[in-house]
């Protein structure tokens, strides 16, 4: 008795202590902290990570004439950072929700140093890439206010001893280049934080000018069957003469115009004279090296910027502009200012490179950047590209490589702008005037559009045509699903279109003369002068993703687009595509705009915000049964989907739990981040030593936003088999081998 005696004081207490340990684990809370830092330990440990797909597809060894000097100058490269996976699915939700005219976020949007705090890396992270950079000789020039962007400089020998690649020179169609041989490398421990250097190589983004001839010192635009745009020919084609009646011009709307040239102000000046517009000359930012007015690229900046202002004669027009280095396109260092310094609502660019032709890390830096602008309320326009559905070629080529988008543009976070061309048929009286009025304007209405196809399979020459097709990265966005004509899984460009061809130029002013351009980079601009006077219309305040609007006002009672009624973007080489009249087609999108109409359906529909939709709520579970043994415990995952219009938390209710059955839910309510969302929960089942053997149906109800989703699963508990005398606390009894099943 004694022994027995002592065995209880033995056992009794360690058999309390494990109890009560499980009883702790059981019902202890789940906190969430904030996101630590991601760098696993010191970044100059041996373990490495190639990131792959940054080598450009002409960095051939057919075309590998050496190694460049170590000391090579290597100015402003781009270190692109990326988020933690979970911290981007909240970018992704709440981007969705501030384009949600139902979720309590619609349209608040965030500054860049907000955007910063809350999606970028965290200090600690951008400290260890700092001192990693710095411990290789780089001087770190700036980090952007996302902490998505290091900028940093060095030599060609500093960035092979960093990051595991030469950099070599090329000599591709006589020109001469230099680029990494090899895919970068980083250290493991900075793997979670670096997305990878934008570019280490000088093939240039291409602009998405046709051409651009000589008019004279005053142009007749108006001469015979021959027609130049001017802007007061653009507002009476376009719709827009309703709006500056009343009073919608542009006042108190910026638009930033991403270049690599500076311009002569006073043609701009020069160029609003002629047009009959108020004097409004544009702020020129140059926030790194000056480049000066850099041939062709010259004709771009000052297109982009007469043109939008021309749309928008009342908008501030900031031209960004930032010379090239070795590595990096001036292009991308402007585009990253405008969206880090939040310089205006709607920015536009008209350069480009087709998806096959951007690395891994250029396409992820535009996406993120992108993005960024959205979720700052800033509309971004970017030209489709010239050579029809041919993307990778450019439109003075005389044979297309393949079908391809430009990379800029296919992101789902910017309106893609493609190209049209009027057919006014063989009566051009009936919407051209033979004489031009004081400001230059002769056409007397809209004119019917085709798609610009000026390449050599339309009587033309080389591969000029509207770019357009489908995105070989990015998948279809939800705006863009429920319009007829698209559907196809992935990302389609262009978004919408607007005059492009030589046929019928727009005029600009440069050096002092007068030259005729076309192409989809004067389309652009132009839609971006459109978005602006959709901003002043809506208060002034930013609109985000102008897709998110545009989208849904296809199947609006008062359709403001110009669906395009026939043509292709077929082009020497490249089968393209087709429009027909429908909703949406792969080269010009969803067509042209009445101006007026569009600024009205934009109101009308809670300003640009996703159309009115129902609720959607789903319950799905990992599994169809489950077992548990009586004083055991069985977990299983839920997932609940949101959709549609939904909004607020979601409630979880568990039925039909036989007795002496507990279930306890990871989360309860579960609140979604956004009004589509996909939210993962735990339930466990807790059966005590009691618990009632047998096979349940058990009902899972997921309930809010006044709608119900339902899930069922088969719970058995099952008895102990075998059990001997058992010493425990509490007594565990041993179970009879019988089964049965409940109603």
């Amino acid at each position: 008795m004694a022994f027995l005696l002592r065995l209880r004081i033995l056992v009794f207490p360690a058999m309390l202590w494990g109890w009560l340990l499980w009883a702790a684990f059981w019902h202890a809370p789940v906190n969430r902290v904030a996101e630590p830092g991601r760098t696993l330990e010191q970044a100059n440990q041996p373990q490495l990570v190639t990131l792959a797909g940054n080598v450009h597809p002409l960095a051939r060894g057919e075309f590998d004439e050496g190694v460049v000097e170590p000391d090579t100058p290597l100015d402003r490269m781009a270190l692109l950072l990326k988020s933690s996976p979970e911290r981007q699915a909240e970018l992704d939700a709440l981007v969705e929700a501030q384009h949600d005219a139902h979720s309590p976020v619609f349209h608040q949007w965030l500054t860049p140093a907000e955007f910063g705090a809350r999606f970028g890396a965290s200090g600690s992270d951008i400290a260890q890439v700092v001192a990693w950079l710095e411990g290789y000789g780089f001087k770190v020039d700036e980090i952007a206010a996302s902490n998505r962007l290091i900028l940093f400089s060095g030599t060609a020998g500093e960035v092979d001893e960093a990051f595991h690649t030469g950099i070599d020179r090329y000599k591709v169609n006589g020109m001469e280049h230099i680029a990494n041989a090899q895919n970068p490398q980083i250290p493991a421990a900075l793997a979670g934080v670096i997305g990878g250097v934008v570019s280490l190589h000088d093939f240039r983004r291409v602009s998405q000018v046709k051409t651009r001839e000589a008019m004279g010192v005053r142009p007749e635009y108006s001469s015979g069957a021959t027609h130049y745009l001017f802007p007061a020919d653009f507002a009476t084609i376009y719709d827009l003469n309703p709006l500056y009646a009343a009073g919608t011009t542009g006042t108190g709307t910026s638009i930033a115009i991403a270049g690599r040239s500076g311009i002569n102000v006073g043609d701009v000046a020069a160029f609003r004279t002629i047009s009959g517009l108020t004097a409004n000359n544009p702020q020129v930012m140059i926030p790194g090296t000056n480049p000066g007015l850099v041939a062709g690229d010259q004709d771009e900046s000052t297109l982009d910027v007469e043109w939008s202002g021309a749309v928008a004669p009342a908008a501030t027009v900031n031209l960004v502009v930032e010379a090239s280095t070795a590595t990096t396109d001036g292009v991308d260092l402007s585009a990253a200012y405008i969206v880090n310094h939040a310089t205006a609502q709607v920015m536009s660019t008209s350069y480009g490179n087709c998806e096959q032709d951007m690395g891994t890390a250029e396409l992820a830096f535009y996406n993120s950047l992108w993005e960024q602008a959205v979720s700052q309320g800033m509309s971004v326009f970017v030209a489709a590209g010239d050579a029809g559905a041919a993307g990778c070629n450019t439109g003075s080529d005389s044979l297309g490589s393949g079908a391809a988008v430009n990379g800029l543009c296919s992101s789902p976070y910017s309106t893609c702008v493609g190209g049209t061309e009027f057919t006014e048929g063989s009566d051009y009286l009936q919407y051209w005037s033979p004489a031009n009025s004081s400001s230059y304007e002769s056409a007397l209405s809209y004119i019917p559009e085709e798609v610009w196809n000026e390449s050599a399979l339309n009587g033309g020459t080389g591969l000029w045509a509207s770019g357009g097709g489908v995105s070989v990265v990015y998948a279809e966005p939800t705006w863009q699903k429920g319009v007829s004509g698209t559907g196809g899984g992935m990302r389609m460009v262009p978004d919408v279109a607007l005059s492009a061809a030589d046929h019928d130029g727009y005029i600009i002013c440069e050096n002092g003369s007068y030259w005729v351009i076309s192409g989809t980079s004067a389309a652009s601009p132009s839609f971006a002068g459109v978005m602006a006077l959709i901003v002043e219309s809506q208060g002034g305040n930013g609109q985000g993703n102008a897709n998110a609007g545009l989208y849904p006002l296809a199947n609006a009672g008062q359709n403001p687009f110009h669906a395009t009624s026939s043509g292709n973007n077929s082009v020497p080489g490249v089968a393209g595509f087709t429009a027909s009249g429908g909703d949406y087609n792969l080269a010009t999108g969803l067509g042209s705009v009445d101006g007026a109409l569009l600024v009205n359906a934009w109101s009308a529909q809670a300003g640009g915000g996703s159309q009115a939709v129902a609720p959607v709520l789903t319950l799905t579970s990992s599994l169809a049964s489950v077992a548990v043994v009586r004083g055991a415990i069985a977990a299983m995952s839920w997932s609940v989907g949101t959709g549609g219009s939904f909004n607020g938390p979601i409630s979880l209710h568990v039925s039909g739990l036989p007795a002496g059955v507990t279930a306890v839910w990871s989360a309860n309510p579960v609140v979604p981040a956004g009004s589509v969302s996909t939210n993962q929960v735990t339930l466990r089942f807790g059966t005590s030593v009691f618990a009632r053997v047998g096979t349940a149906p058990i009902k899972v109800t997921a309930s809010g936003d006044g709608v119900t989703a339902t899930g069922q699963v088969a719970l058995e508990v099952r008895v102990r088999q075998g059990c001997g005398w058992r010493l425990g606390f509490p007594p565990l009894p041993c179970d009879p081998p019988v089964r049965a099943v409940f109603p």
